[in-house]
């Protein structure tokens, strides 16, 4: 059995956690935007952390089940609806066979989440299923779902079925059913239409004069239009070196700040390449990619200036809600 596309929304992509162990040949590790929320509703379905789901971007799509499933949406609340029904986000949710769940406005955030009990049945390319669109690699033919695609779902785990046995002993009339769990606040990042990220300097933050170290991290930046999942091109006061000079090109990753010759900065995101050759004023934090991921393009977004043992600190933290919740749903699943 399977999901049919009947309409495919602006931008619906298959996502997992990226395409790690090919960056010295080149290839990027993509993956969704905001691993986070991926991670959080996998996890509420019974799946593995990494699996493979649903990446949906501002305008969502409309999608039929042929078959009754046990699905969670989290991130951005794009006004999901099952058959005319309300859907809350951060919770799971049974859809029953012949259900189709649509979405609205974008209420909070521009990218949300759904994750399916058992995963996607689609091949892994380079060990993984995420969609890498200039490439035309992994996800769903290499592409973004267009009307009338259909995707095969996996058989559920043991794991998947018992949480749906569970989720099911709360079905109303319409065969819909919502967990009387929801993800602790705690965990849940304040998405924000215009953010403060906090960020660490980066390798050549000392190159930049005074007036321009300080202007980052005090002065809020635009998310101009032509930004993307490659990169967030920001505008503002421009940032300048002491003095030009020529970089040479080394690692950057998901959150690298770099500053082109013109001085706006450019925010790297899932899709960015292996390396760069402009100079990195500063590095996004782990813990905080979420936020950055679910800001309005045309909005604004400013940094704070943390140390590298704050940033530490702040993941570690992010890291053991995850484990709590992972623990939780275990202990559900066998109640």
């Amino acid at each position: 059995m399977s999901l049919f596309v009947e309409r495919p929304g602006l931008l619906t992509t298959v996502q997992d956690l990226g395409r790690y162990g090919a960056q010295k040949y080149g290839v990027i590790v993509s993956g969704a935007v905001d691993r986070l929320a991926l991670r959080i509703a996998n996890l509420l379905v019974g799946n593995e952390e990494g699996e493979a789901g649903l990446e949906i971007t501002i305008i969502g799509p409309e999608l039929a089940f042929e078959r009754t499933a046990l699905i969670s949406i989290c991130g951005a609340n794009l006004s999901p609806e099952l058959d005319g029904k309300s859907v809350p986000l951060w919770k799971t949710i049974m859809v029953p066979a012949g259900s189709r769940l649509k979405f609205g406005k974008a209420r909070q955030g521009c990218r949300s989440y759904v994750a399916i009990g058992g995963g996607l049945d689609l091949p892994a390319e380079m060990n993984s299923r995420s969609t890498y669109l200039r490439a035309k690699l992994g996800g769903y033919l290499g592409r973004a779902l267009e009307t009338g695609d259909r995707i095969a779902l996996r058989e559920p785990s043991s794991q998947n079925k018992r949480l749906l046995h569970v989720v099911s002993g709360h079905e109303d009339e319409d065969g819909y059913a919502a967990s009387p769990w929801s993800v602790s606040h705690d965990l849940i990042p304040p998405y924000q239409p215009e953010p403060t990220v906090q960020a660490t300097a980066g390798q050549e933050y000392e190159l930049f004069d005074e007036e321009s170290r300080h202007r980052f991290f005090h002065e809020p930046f635009t998310i101009l239009p032509q930004s993307d999942r490659m990169g967030y091109r920001l505008k503002g006061s421009p940032l300048l070196l002491r003095e030009q000079q020529e970089m040479i090109s080394s690692a950057v990753t998901f959150g690298t700040v770099q500053v082109p010759s013109d001085g706006n900065p450019i925010v790297l995101m899932a899709d960015h390449q292996t390396t760069g050759g402009y100079p990195k004023i500063a590095q996004v934090i782990s813990a905080d990619l979420p936020l950055l991921a679910q800001a309005n393009l045309g909005g604004k977004v400013s940094f704070r200036l943390v140390s590298l043992r704050e940033a530490q600190q702040t993941y570690v933290a992010q890291q053991l809600a995850l484990q709590t919740l992972r623990r939780g749903m275990e202990q559900m699943a066998h109640s």
